[in-house]
C-alpha cells in the first residue's frame, strides 16, 4: 500500500509560514485547535513543526528573563525564533508504509513531502488506526 493513500493534501490541511509572527501563529493554532501544526517556507518546503509546548516555553523563557511579552510584541517575533528542529520527521510519499505506521507511534502526524522536499500533505495517526480497525 501506498502512503498517498493515507494522505490529507496540503490544501486541506491548515499549516503556518515561517515567516508568520508568533501571534499570528498562535491565533491560527487556536482557531483550528490543533496542539502542533506544520510550518513551511513560501517556497512550499517543509521548515518544522510547532507545537503548543513550543510557544509555553517561549513564554516561560520570557517570563523567566522579566522580559515584557504581550499581545504587541508577539505581533513583531517572527515565529522562527521559537522554531526548533522538530520532533515531527518528515516522510517522502514515496516511503513504505510500514515506516509510516512506526514513525506515526510516535507524533499523532506525519508531515509528508515529496523528492524535493516540498510540503504536500500530512498523515494522521488517527487516519493510519481508522484503516487498520476498518480492515481487519
Amino acid at each position: 500500500m501506498n502512503i498517498a493513500f493515507f494522505l490529507k493534501p496540503k490544501i486541506s490541511v491548515a499549516f503556518l509560514y515561517n515567516d508568520y509572527t508568533i501571534r499570528q501563529s498562535l491565533e491560527k493554532m487556536c482557531h483550528y485547535g490543533y496542539s502542533a501544526i506544520p510550518v513551511i517556507n513560501r517556497e512550499g518546503r517543509y521548515v518544522g513543526t510547532v507545537s503548543e509546548g513550543d510557544f509555553l516555553w517561549y513564554l516561560t523563557d520570557c517570563f523567566s528573563n522579566n522580559e515584557d511579552v504581550n499581545l504587541k510584541t508577539l505581533e513583531e517575533l517572527p515565529l522562527s525564533k521559537i522554531l526548533k528542529q522538530s520532533a515531527y520527521k518528515p516522510m517522502k510519499v514515496t516511503a513504505d508504509v510500514n515506516e509510516l505506521i512506526t514513525l506515526a507511534t510516535k507524533q499523532n502526524f506525519v508531515p509528508v513531502v515529496d523528492d524535493l522536499g516540498s510540503f504536500i500533505g500530512i498523515v494522521t495517526r488517527r487516519d493510519i488506526i481508522k484503516h487498520l480497525t476498518d480492515n481487519k
